[in-house]
């Protein structure tokens, strides 16, 4: 009788620490696992969300990468063109050359400075010697150099006069520069 008693209280409460025990191990990891799940679908769903607002979009940050672009290009216009800067001073060079000869000038020396960097860009100067005909030549020049594109500066301008009995013939050393890319 007295195992039959034991029987009768041991049965109930083995029962219910093995309900315990489900509880504990089954029923609240899985309730865990659920709510990890449900996480990591509500961050999902987050990031698609936010996946098809970007590629929504797109067509309009295509657009603004065109005008983009079309900037640039209406920009680098505005610089001497060359892919290092030797050759960038080279074309300097040939543009300046060709405008004091269409007025009737000669060169007699040229030179290439030492090229700057300023921020992306970089600035060429070459210095010319040239002898001009005339004072008229030298501000066709000037005017050339300065209202063409792309943009050319002079930094300094040194003239004087070859003959001072026939002062025809003008002596001048133009520092002319330009900015081209930073490569």
């Amino acid at each position: 009788m007295l195992q039959n008693r034991t029987l009768k209280y041991a049965l109930p409460l083995l029962l219910l620490l093995a309900a315990g025990v489900v509880y504990q191990y089954g029923y609240l990891q899985v309730k865990t696992e659920m709510g990890t799940l449900k996480e990591s679908r509500d961050v999902k769903v987050k990031t698609l969300k936010k996946y098809m607002e970007y590629i929504l979009e797109k067509p309009e940050l295509e657009k603004k990468l065109d005008s983009l672009q079309e900037m640039r290009k209406a920009e680098d216009t505005k610089l001497i063109e060359g892919q290092t800067p030797s050759l960038a001073a080279a074309n300097l060079q040939n543009t300046v050359k060709g405008i004091i000869t269409e007025r009737g000038g000669t060169i007699s020396s040229e030179r290439v400075g030492k090229p700057e960097d300023v921020g992306n860009f970089r600035v060429i100067d070459i210095t010319v010697d040239a002898v001009l005909p005339d004072a008229r030549a030298l501000s066709d020049i000037l005017y050339s150099i300065e209202t063409r594109t792309p943009y050319l500066v002079v930094k300094e301008l040194d003239t004087r006069i070859r003959n001072f009995r026939a002062p025809k013939d003008l002596m001048v050393k133009l520092n002319v520069s330009a900015l081209t890319t930073g490569k």
